[in-house]
């Protein structure tokens, strides 16, 4: 399973981004996907995530401010980030539980990582 992200960039504060993230490969079936950041010097952190059923989890520092969403397909992700502070600024990873055979188990893959920087 290969995730790919993109959509980071450099923005004011009060801007906007969006960030994608496509799962491709030998893919049987992908559960939940998430958003992790880790700014320099920090501990990765979890953003946001959603499940197969559209439930969503995020941080408190993004509520009211990010959304997440699936494709249909629920191969790609998106976050979508509003009223973009400073304090937001990290490399942005996506992360999904996923199988790769109908009998196998369910393991953890990670994107590469995308740089969100906001500028004061």
């Amino acid at each position: 399973v290969q995730l790919q992200a993109c959509g980071g960039g450099l923005v004011q504060a009060g801007g906007t981004l969006r960030l994608s993230c496509a799962a491709s490969g030998t893919i049987f079936s992908i559960n939940d996907m998430g958003w992790y950041r880790q700014a320099p010097g920090k501990r990765r952190e979890l953003v946001a995530s959603i499940d197969t059923g559209g439930s969503t989890y995020f941080a408190d520092s993004v509520k009211d401010r990010f959304t997440i969403s699936r494709d249909a397909n629920k191969r790609t992700m998106y976050l979508q980030m509003n009223s973009l502070k400073p304090e937001d600024t990290a490399v942005y990873y996506c992360a999904a539980k996923a199988k790769t055979r109908r009998f196998g188990g369910v393991n953890d893959y990670w994107g590469q990582g995308t740089q969100v920087t906001v500028s004061s």
